[in-house]
């Protein structure tokens, strides 16, 4: 199977400081791949890297996949305070040409548990809610792509199930997601891949099921 996202030899720094170098991956259709390491690794650059928000100081990153079937969820929730949680995501769907009808809309926050908030302004949610709005917004786009930095920030355990079970269905549905994670024993289950970043290399990289998380520090 073709590969959906890759990158060959990709390097990033700052000034003469190299934060990574050497890193090469494809992600294919259906996979999660975990990004883990140590605070300060670059797992959060080689994310932006891949989704082409940043361009690398050294090596390629190449996709097939449209930037209009690419989605990110990350620290920023991208949520409008001053519109409800419907008006959001209406405008999402309105930015990338998807169809906006309420009853579409509403079982997409019915699905992160937000439905009897559809008309609360967002700027009134909890953290925990305005990420799950945010996750809403990744959902209603369908994406071939998908770009996490550890989106489970904020969340509480109710939260980062509904968390879980999109990033499942993303899965099951084709869709390849890069996830950035700072909690490996909790998210490492649902990845079918690890990346494991440390000392500026790549210390891991294969299938998840052979990947030990006590290394990770």
């Amino acid at each position: 199977m073709n590969p959906l996202l890759w990158a060959e030899d990709l390097a990033h720094g700052y000034g003469d400081r190299w934060v990574f170098q050497g890193v090469g991956l494809a992600v294919r259709s259906g996979e999660v791949l975990l990004v883990v390491g140590p605070n300060g690794a670059g797992k959060s650059t080689l994310l932006a890297l891949l989704a082409g928000l940043m361009e690398p100081r050294h090596g390629v990153v190449q996709t097939t996949v449209p930037s209009a079937a690419m989605a990110m969820m990350g620290h920023g929730t991208y949520v409008y305070g001053s519109l409800t949680a419907l008006e959001n995501l209406r405008f999402w769907a309105r930015l990338y040409g998807l169809p906006a009808d309420e009853s579409t809309v509403e079982a997409v926050l019915g699905r992160v548990g937000l439905a009897q908030w559809a008309m609360e302004p967002a700027g009134t949610f909890s953290r925990g809610m305005a990420q799950r709005l945010s996750l809403a917004r990744v959902m209603l786009l369908a994406p071939r792509l998908v770009f996490l930095d550890e989106p489970a920030t904020g969340l509480d355990m109710a939260s980062v199930a509904i968390l879980h079970r999109e990033i499942q269905s993303l899965s099951q549905n084709g869709a390849a997601v890069v996830w950035v994670s700072h909690d490996v024993a909790r998210d490492l289950p649902l990845a079918t891949s690890v990346l494991h970043l440390r000392g500026g290399r790549v210390h891991y990289l294969g299938p998840a099921r052979d990947f030990v998380w006590e290394s990770v520090c």
